[in-house]
């Protein structure tokens, strides 16, 4: 099996369908080839619709396997240190990192072959678009797309299968296979710092490609990659290479047209449908679900899928109790309070106080068959059963932390960041109390809590401790909530210093891969 360049252009329902209604099928499903394709503008546009629905499509026959939702579940949220799927002792292994070194395993491979065919296909229009009928506008734009998508494609690649940067001796450790165009064959990894160099690289050219152009995606349109998508993936690679500079550059220039939304859409739907502060998304509607395999199947509250009915997202209760109660983010999730009754060995409710709170407080977020557990999330929330939801992969919150953690290693910019903190908690009414007068690591240290706490259950938590080099430390009652099979201790020494091996397929396939492990 190829894992490396898999191209699916000649299958009009894998790339030339649609993302919404808007974009329906233009083209005969059999015979569709590339010349057709990049016959004009037109064909090409849809192409890059087809790689904004690869992002949520199913692959490998796998129920869990559902394109970018589960690099955020499996790979984000499930190892982390502030995430509890309750109960769900039968996925340990993952949840506990212990596959990072199994090569053959589908875990293992999974987001190489993912990324690699997004890159594959981002490829092809990268290299043809050239040839399609229609103005040089509409063809800068078209390939700045594809190259906002490649670049994104190798971050995420390089998050998993690199070693940090604090670990790479300055980029000089095992890379990635930059594949640039529609060629096979063997190829070797490249450094880390290539990998980073050819984001940036990709990433200059897109912003100048849609500069030029003067265009931009369609009024309504949050799936596809403009000129704001570039910059926010430009801020977060900056941010996970460590460099500053370009991170505290890029961040406000993404989330500039993206006010932060308001605390009624935070606390009911802000994560399952675009609003002001979502910069860039993957689209679903009940017409294009992927019905159990969905990450809103996994992960809403309010699914009907048995793997949230039976086992509910949570947060952790030590992130919990930093939250302050001033915060409307509390009310996000289901804490106990004196005299509750739960499990205390999982964390669920069969009786008493806290199951009568869950069901008439939350009774619009939560299924009617639902099992309660304490700290249960009501973040995540399906638009239609059993997962319909719109998934972000940026919004402007993040970026304010980008450039606050930036802000706090280039030193001098103590004030600066205590006014991003103030913009993205108190003065957005999340919590109108904030204040914040720290400075130093204390302030790097508040930057960080707020991060963990605002981007939560949104695939960061696992990244954000690897690329910090901070360990995940998860506890069991009293001083947490983490089942007893989840509470251990992951230092980053660990497991390759958190780093994938490079799957077996892929190895076995490009004779120039000759290791798993650096």
């Amino acid at each position: 099996m190829k894992l490396k360049n898999i191209l699916c252009i000649s299958v009009a329902s894998a790339l030339l369908t649609a993302c919404s209604a808007d974009y329906l099928d233009t083209l005969p499903q059999s015979s569709t080839d590339t010349g057709t394709v990049f016959e004009t503008t037109e064909n090409a546009r849809m192409a890059v619709n087809g790689l904004c629905l690869m992002m949520t499509q199913q692959y490998l026959g796998q129920q869990g396997v559902n394109g970018e939702g589960t690099i955020k579940t499996w790979y984000g949220n499930y190892p982390g240190n502030d995430f509890q799927k309750c109960n769900l002792t039968g996925w340990a292994n993952i949840i506990n990192a212990t596959y990072m070194e199994r090569s053959t395993s589908l875990y293992c491979y999974y987001p190489w072959f993912y990324y690699y065919k997004l890159i594959g296909n981002a490829n092809r229009i990268i290299v043809n678009i050239g040839n399609a009928a229609g103005t040089d506008a509409e063809r800068d734009f078209i390939r700045a797309q594809a190259l906002t998508i490649r670049a994104y494609s190798y971050l995420m690649l390089s998050q998993l299968y690199c070693h940090r940067w604090a670990d790479s001796n300055q980029g000089a450790s095992r890379g990635l296979p930059l594949r640039l165009d529609t060629s096979d064959g063997d190829l070797p990894a490249s450094t880390l710092a290539q990998v980073y160099q050819q984001i940036y690289t990709d990433l200059d050219a897109a912003i100048d490609a849609y500069t030029r152009s003067k265009l931009t995606r369609d009024r309504g349109d949050n799936h596809s990659p403009d000129l704001a998508v570039a910059y926010a993936v430009y801020a977060r690679a900056a941010l996970t290479r460590e460099d500053w500079a370009s991170a505290a550059k890029y961040a406000p220039l993404a989330r500039k047209d993206y006010p932060l939304m308001s605390n009624a859409d935070y606390v009911d739907g802000g994560f399952s449908t675009p609003n002001s502060e979502w910069i860039w998304s993957s689209y679903s509607a009940p017409d294009q679900t992927l019905y159990y395999f969905s990450f809103f199947a996994f992960q809403g509250s309010n699914s009907s899928a048995s793997i949230c009915r039976a086992y509910p997202c949570a947060i952790s209760k030590e992130l919990y109790d930093r939250i302050p109660e001033t915060d409307v983010r509390r009310n996000m999730f289901l804490a106990p309070r004196e005299g509750d009754v739960y499990n205390t060995a999982n964390g669920s409710a069969t009786s008493g106080p806290m199951l009568e709170r869950a069901r008439k407080e939350y009774a619009d977020k939560i299924y009617s068959t639902s099992q309660i557990f304490a700290y249960m999330q009501f973040k995540f929330l399906c638009t239609g059963q059993p997962g319909v939801g719109q998934l972000n992969h940026f919004r402007s919150a993040e970026m304010y932390l980008i450039e606050a953690e930036a802000n706090c290693h280039l030193g001098g910019k103590d004030k600066e960041t205590q006014a991003l903190l103030q913009a993205l908690i108190k003065d957005s009414g999340r919590n109108p109390q904030y204040t914040c007068d720290k400075s130093g690591d204390q302030l790097l240290e508040e930057v960080k809590l707020y991060r963990r706490i605002e981007l939560w259950g949104e695939g960061f938590d696992w990244f954000d401790h690897k690329r910090w080099r901070q360990p995940v430390v998860r506890h069991a009652y009293p001083e947490g909530c983490f089942h007893a099979q989840f509470a251990i201790t992951l230092k980053p020494e660990d497991s390759n210093n958190w780093t994938w091996v490079y799957p077996a397929k892929e190895v076995d396939y490009n004779g120039a891969l000759d290791s798993y492990i650096e």
